[in-house]
């Protein structure tokens, strides 16, 4: 329930010493989390040169992180209702500073890609009881909506310092060097929780279907399966066939939530309009800009020619921007009502992704500049709120489960976003460079290797091709993140109309 704010609303919320400190303990996964996102992206062609990835196992590389941590966001949620947010939190900072370790010293492909499976598992402790400890730490209205604007900032600062950071260390020591910052900060939550944060649990907690947590996984993987061997191999009955299993299976993952006393998903909380209309909000904007920064990334690196700290550095006002909107949108959203901030900031977001689509092979920083400032603003703006409502329609009891489905929301859509746009740039590249010479049809990195190793004449028309074919990829991807926001403009401002304003 909506808390009816006093006259000096306007002002900013007073914190406790206490709160504040908690609050920062908060944030620091948070951090972890898009640190260890946003730095994957630049250590692409570092680590494609070295382990040899296949275009298939790149994509793993990226995003099996983000389909694991999705799979397993609800029931880690449902979890820490049980057995305390606070104990789950500290158990998965330990894991994930583990994880991070052994991602920095993989010696393959496939090494890596388990490693960054295990991260997965253990952000998926991270994400929810932040959220979730946060809803029972600030239980008045205001003073919740800044917190959880500083809280979201967190996504945006990380984002912001992990190209700066990440890209220092790739220009001074190895690529796996990027998944060893998240151990310090892995540390100092472990040691600050329990001395900050109070613990809590859902009183009665009902028992947890595993039976439901496996359906949720045959859910998820075979579908993704699917998508990746579409966009590698092009489409088989095999492929067809994980996605049509995964798709029952998800099916019967929602009949039988239905029909469980104790669900591991919460239904009621879809027939919420507020909260359906920010989780889908949330989705498509994750989906589009995730899939976005894993080509813009590469594009800046390997097409413009810029360095990896160069490359963070033109991104950097992006994340500026997206922090300041963030706090800008909780008194925006008081003046002006939930749904025309949302959806201002929707116009912002698809107006930057038609703006993206104008890169070129030879020139594109400024228009990546002015594009990723108009997504960024949009999204600070839209997100504070939707971040804000999802948590706010929840129980107190049920806060663990409800903001698992609001990062599952995130992560899914930003893993999603890699695999189906990811996957649609990568189909692109390789049918413009179908008869390219063998490995460098597979990622723009490899290409790069190749080129190195013939003639100069022929090794300049074969980077001119990759780069041009990425581009390409790049701008499409672009459009049809930009139609994909559109629809979702559309849909949430129908679904909020006539909401109230707080």
């Amino acid at each position: 329930m909506t808390t009816t704010l006093p006259q000096d609303a306007g002002r900013r919320p007073r914190f406790t010493v206490k709160q504040w400190w908690a609050l920062a303990v908060l944030v620091l996964p948070v951090l972890l989390i898009s640190i260890d996102m946003t730095v994957l992206g630049f250590a692409v062609p570092f680590l494609s040169e070295d382990l040899e990835p296949t275009s298939s196992q790149l994509l793993w590389i990226v995003d099996v992180y983000g389909f694991t941590l999705a799979g397993l966001l609800v029931t880690m949620g449902t979890i820490g209702d049980r057995v305390g947010r606070r104990k789950l939190l500290v158990i998965g900072s330990a894991a994930f500073a583990a994880a991070s370790v052994i991602a920095a010293y993989a010696t393959s492909a496939e090494m890596l890609i388990a490693a960054r499976a295990f991260l997965g598992l253990a952000g998926a402790t991270l994400m929810p009881t932040t959220l979730a400890l946060m809803r029972n730490l600030f239980t008045d209205g205001r003073q919740r909506k800044f917190a959880i604007a500083i809280w979201a900032s967190g996504f945006s600062a990380g984002s912001a310092a992990g190209p700066i950071v990440g890209g220092w260390l790739l220009e001074h020591f190895w690529w796996g060097s990027v998944f060893l910052m998240a151990a310090p900060v892995s540390i100092a939550v472990m040691i600050a929780a329990p001395l900050l944060l109070p613990e809590s649990k859902d009183p009665k907690p009902g028992p947890l279907d595993l039976l439901s947590v496996t359906m949720s996984f045959l859910a998820m993987f075979p579908f993704v399966y699917g998508v990746k061997t579409i966009a590698e191999k092009g489409l088989s009955w095999t492929a067809a066939a994980a996605i049509g299993f995964g798709i029952a299976m998800a099916v019967l993952f929602v009949r039988r939530q239905r029909h469980l006393e104790h669900p591991l998903l919460d239904l009621n909380l879809f027939g919420i309009r507020r909260f359906s209309a920010s989780l889908a909000t949330n989705f498509t904007i994750v989906f589009a800009m995730i899939s976005s920064l894993f080509l813009l990334t590469q594009y800046l690196q390997l097409v413009l020619g810029y360095s990896p700290m160069q490359a963070g550095l033109l991104l950097l006002p992006e994340m500026a921007v997206s922090v300041v909107a963030g706090l800008v949108a909780v008194r925006l959203s008081e003046r002006i009502g939930m749904a025309r901030t949302i959806v201002g900031g929707l116009v912002f977001v698809i107006t930057g992704f038609a703006a993206m689509a104008l890169v070129g092979v030879d020139e594109g920083a400024l228009v990546v500049v002015g594009a990723s400032v108009l997504i960024g603003t949009g999204a600070g703006l839209a997100q504070t709120v939707t971040n804000d409502a999802i948590l706010a329609a929840a129980p107190a009891d049920r806060a663990g489960s409800a903001s698992a489905i609001s990062e599952t929301a995130y992560e899914l859509g930003g893993a999603m976003g890699v695999a189906l746009l990811g996957s649609l740039a990568t189909g692109i590249y390789r049918s413009e460079l179908g008869n390219a010479p063998a490995g460098a049809s597979e990622t723009l990195g490899e290409a790069v290797h190749v080129a190195a190793t013939l003639p100069a004449e022929a090794g300049e028309a074969l980077l001119t091709a990759a780069r041009t074919a990425f581009t390409h990829g790049l701008q499409t991807v672009a459009l049809i993140a930009a139609g994909l926001i559109l629809i979702s403009t559309v849909a949430v401002g129908r679904a909020l109309r006539g909401r109230p304003k707080a």
